[in-house]
């Protein structure tokens, strides 16, 4: 598939409707966990990763993941839940 067809497919989009109509809460990235995510201290260096483990720290939740580098991760609080089980 071209780059311009898969930002048109609307897939994405149905997806997260359909979650948040089955109760699934979006949170939303704030400066404060922007600033949390690059103050780990972790050897991770993917943005991503660090601000999806720094909004569930800063929202006391469980992250659920399937991902080995967050599962493995030891710092902080970080309740995990593993998706591969």
């Amino acid at each position: 598939a071209r780059i311009d067809q898969c930002r048109s497919d609307p897939i994405g989009i149905r997806l997260g409707e359909r979650l948040l109509t089955q109760g699934v809460t979006e949170l939303v990235a704030d400066s404060a966990i922007l600033f949390r995510a690059f103050e780990l201290v972790w050897d991770e260096h993917d943005p991503a990763d660090r601000i999806i483990v720094a909004t569930a720290l800063h929202h006391n939740i469980e992250l659920v993941t399937a991902d080995r580098k967050m599962l493995n991760w030891h710092g902080a609080d970080l309740k995990t839940l593993n998706a591969r089980k």
